[in-house]
């Protein structure tokens, strides 16, 4: 297993929730975190200041030239780039007759295409410094049917298709991987519906924010022969 200590890492969506909690982990591991927020500026400065005054980068991600520009930025302030966590999403719940287009597109906006948008540009940096690494987040929304939340499955079922794909357009000097978390409250901790799903796991709990960066910490410091893998770190809830 390599190292992280030095070496550049930007993590989307790292303001709230499990982005949080991956920037905190890899500042611990002795990243150089970059941090990207769309819209929770506060929450993103308390996570920089904890983060030794890790540098701040917004962006819409609905926008390609808001990513093209982010990525521009931090080309020209850091140089190469070694590590991506695509960890920004939407989740919304909406009965399936109900799905319009602009709730489709809500969610694939952010949940699929940015990730693409934002590994395409992440890998231009990572080519000028030898290589790097892509981390994607997907969900067990992505294996599991979800009836409330068709549009949101079919969002992370593409971020899994999309990291195989990545993988082999970009080997071997960048490796593509995914973490597919199951169930990991925050706020919603208390709700009924969420303390269920948890206790019906073989686990008998929700996870957390920080067994998901365990995760991702792992793809970023494992070799890249590991690549084009998709982890659910999920407490048995995908087995059936």
């Amino acid at each position: 297993m390599g190292e992280l200590t030095g070496k550049t890492v930007l993590v989307t969506g790292a303001a709230r929730r499990i982005g949080r909690a991956i920037a905190l982990r890899l500042h611990e591991e002795g990243a150089r975190v970059l941090l990207h927020y769309g819209t929770s500026g506060a929450e993103a400065r308390e996570v920089a200041a904890q983060c030794g005054g890790a540098p701040l980068y917004q962006a819409d991600l609905e926008k390609v030239d808001e990513i093209r520009a982010m990525f521009a930025r931090i080309g020209d302030e850091h140089g190469p780039l070694f590590g991506l966590v695509n960890n920004a999403a939407r989740f919304t719940r909406v009965a399936v007759l109900d799905i319009t287009e602009a709730d489709w597109d809500y969610i694939h906006s952010v949940n699929l295409k940015a990730v693409f948008f934002c590994a395409q540009e992440a890998a231009r940096l990572m080519e000028r410094g030898g290589g790097g690494r892509i981390v994607n987040i997907s969900s067990m929304g992505a294996f599991l049917a979800w009836p409330e939340h068709v549009h949101y499955c079919a969002s992370k079922a593409g971020v899994a298709a999309l990291t195989r794909g990545l993988a082999r357009a970009l080997a071997p000097r960048i490796s593509v991987n995914s973490v597919a978390p199951g169930v990991i409250p925050f706020e919603e901790r208390e709700d009924p519906a969420i303390q269920k799903m948890a206790r019906a796991t073989p686990a008998g709990r929700p996870g957390t924010g920080e067994e998901i960066a365990d995760a991702v910490v792992f793809f970023l410091k494992a070799s890249p022969f590991v690549t084009g893998q998709v982890l659910q770190v999920d407490g048995g809830l995908g087995l059936r």
